[in-house]
């Protein structure tokens, strides 16, 4: 059982591009995600931490302890929770398919924009429930690349979109696992799954969304993807100038995304 590649790199441009899509997504993703008091709570894969700072200042009484299997990105999470001032925070060294933990030792279990990157997807999650008590709740969240559309549309636009869920496919990974999220919960044994779609619209009239997640997130995480895709033959370098001109036009004042992520939520059965 492994954990793959990261198909984004581990670039500064990479670790900002994070951040930004946090920021922009905090209040769709993060707005019913809140813990009690004294609640332990494990966040698995918490790369550069963009998602940890969010989580910890929503739950300031909670405690959070949060893993990551790469040791530069968890530096780097310890420095943003410090850059925050948050002190519930512990970070750890740990592998999603061996985690150092007892059974039972967590209150909840939260998973954003990790298992997409799994080649079994399921035997992580079996073995994020082992640690979760019985009642426990955790969530997950995943977006689909298959669920972008923008006008104008672009055909070459679409193909570089389908060269990111292509690379990702080739490194045993899932671009596309939002829509797989309730079968994956029900098969690892979770119970009382339900999964939200959280859809990101970007017009003119929403300057902030067309910014944080039109330019900085979506089209800049797939043109991160040009030497992988030049160097694979998928497109060349012409049609791929193209294609990302395509999707950052869907950033001008007539432009239009849409984009939807999945929020699944299960409790772990008594």
């Amino acid at each position: 059982m492994t954990s793959l590649p990261y198909v984004h790199g581990y670039s500064p441009r990479e670790s900002a591009r994070l951040s930004d899509q946090a920021q922009t997504l905090a209040d769709l993703l993060h707005r019913d995600v809140a813990y009690p008091p004294g609640a332990q709570v494990l966040e698995a894969g918490c790369g550069t931490g963009a998602q940890t700072v969010i989580l910890a200042r929503n739950s300031p009484g909670a405690q959070f302890l949060s893993v990551d299997r790469a040791a530069d990105s968890l530096a780097l999470a310890r420095e943003a929770v410090g850059r925050a001032g948050l002190t519930n925070v512990r970070f750890e060294l740990a592998d999603l398919f061996h985690l150092p933990f007892p059974d039972g030792a967590f209150d909840a279990v939260f998973v954003c924009f990790v298992i997409e990157h799994l080649a079994e997807p399921g035997a992580a999650l079996a073995e994020l429930q082992r640690v979760l008590r019985p009642g426990g709740e955790i969530t997950v969240i995943e977006g689909d690349h298959g669920s972008a559309y923008f006008h104008p549309d672009s055909a070459l636009a679409r193909q570089a979109i389908q060269c990111l869920v292509d690379l990702q496919a080739e490194a045993h990974g899932d671009a596309l696992i939002g829509r797989r999220l309730y079968p994956l919960l029900r098969s690892a044994g979770l119970a009382e799954v339900r999964v939200t779609p959280c859809a990101v619209y970007a017009d003119a009239s929403r300057p902030g969304m067309v910014e944080g997640f039109t330019r900085n997130t979506f089209t800049a995480m797939v043109a991160g993807i040009e030497t992988a895709v030049l160097r694979s033959g998928r497109m060349d370098a012409a049609s791929w100038r193209q294609a990302i001109a395509d999707l950052e036009r869907t950033a001008a004042p007539d432009g239009v995304f849409n984009y939807t992520f999945f929020k699944a939520r299960a409790v772990k059965a008594g």
